[in-house]
């Protein structure tokens, strides 16, 4: 058992990350997790069980399809859920320089997750761990036990999806800060004229609260320059109180983007998509259901200047 607890050990992180590809949810994660280990360890102590040659890719095997097994569950969640439902955030810490903080920040932007969502389970499973961790079809025809031409099916639907709605693009991280500090002073600031610069035509602004943030998310998607502008300015110039919100900036799903406290406690998260043509905003993210806040404290981040 100690060695089996090792062997778990050496490969939490990377469980995690594909896991937290394919649910959006740390809790969700964290529970196929002890699932996982549960498994590994009754196998390890199974007297007459034969070596495992490749412990990776038995936990792997192990994971993916718990997760696929909570699907049901998630789903079944999400239908009363409130509002618009966005992956809980995941903010990254001081950069620790480890293999398995590295691994950790695999997990893709809020944007991609949120496209991954209109792909089904397997698709889904098959697009992370063949885009996103490099599995080959082979490899993950195994994982699945589907055959490695239903697996090529599956990965061509899913990259079709996903490219139409998402097209490749890496936005520049110094770029992306840069606007991420121009939107919070005119969002905070009520600024409709310097929103309205900022944002792409066709921008698309995402609230979740889960209906426990009141006033200050939408009970739908809004589509549209000008009404996500509208939208912004009249929940700040509403809510007074949140311009006083103190900022932190810091990596979230490998992007640069802000943390608002109020006082000592996370008050919401964002998360700027920009467009591939330059600096305007494509998509807004903001995620305030105090829920998918509590694994977020006020250290460490740099501090935004507020004038």
């Amino acid at each position: 058992m100690p060695e089996a607890t090792e062997v778990f050990a050496d490969h939490r992180e990377l469980l995690f990350s594909v896991v937290y590809n394919l649910l959006g949810s740390v809790a969700d994660t964290e529970d196929v997790l002890q699932d996982t280990w549960l498994a590994w360890a009754g196998r390890a102590e199974a007297e007459d069980a034969a070596e495992i040659q490749n412990p990776r890719a038995y936990l792997v095997r192990i994971a993916v399809n718990a997760a696929l097994a909570r699907q049901a569950v998630i789903s079944k969640r999400r239908e009363t859920y409130v509002g618009p439902w966005l992956p809980e955030p995941l903010v990254a810490d001081e950069p620790s320089g480890t293999e398995e903080a590295a691994e950790r920040t695999e997990a893709v932007s809020m944007a991609l997750l949120v496209v991954l969502e209109t792909l089904t389970p397997l698709e889904r499973a098959v697009f992370v761990l063949h885009e996103v961790f490099g599995y080959a079809h082979t490899e993950i025809a195994g994982i699945l036990d589907r055959s490695p031409s239903a697996v090529r099916q599956l990965a061509h639907r899913a990259r079709e999806h996903v490219h139409a709605r998402r097209p490749r693009y890496q936005a520049d991280p110094r770029v992306q800060r840069e606007v991420t500090e121009r939107f919070l002073t005119a969002a905070l600031g009520g600024d409709l004229e310097g929103l309205l610069a900022l944002l792409a035509p066709d921008v698309q602004l995402w609230t979740d609260g889960g209906g426990k943030a009141r006033g200050t998310a939408a009970l739908r998607p809004v589509h549209g320059r000008d009404d996500v502008a509208r939208v912004i300015a009249n929940t700040a110039g509403r809510h007074g109180g949140i311009t006083r919100l103190d900022i932190r900036y810091r990596t979230v799903n490998g992007d640069p983007s802000a943390l608002l406290f109020d006082e000592d406690a996370p008050f919401a998260v964002m998360v700027l998509d920009l467009a591939p043509e330059g600096d305007r905003i494509a998509g807004i993210y903001t995620v305030s259901n105090p829920d998918k806040l509590v694994h977020i404290n006020d250290q460490p981040g740099e501090r935004g200047h507020r004038d």
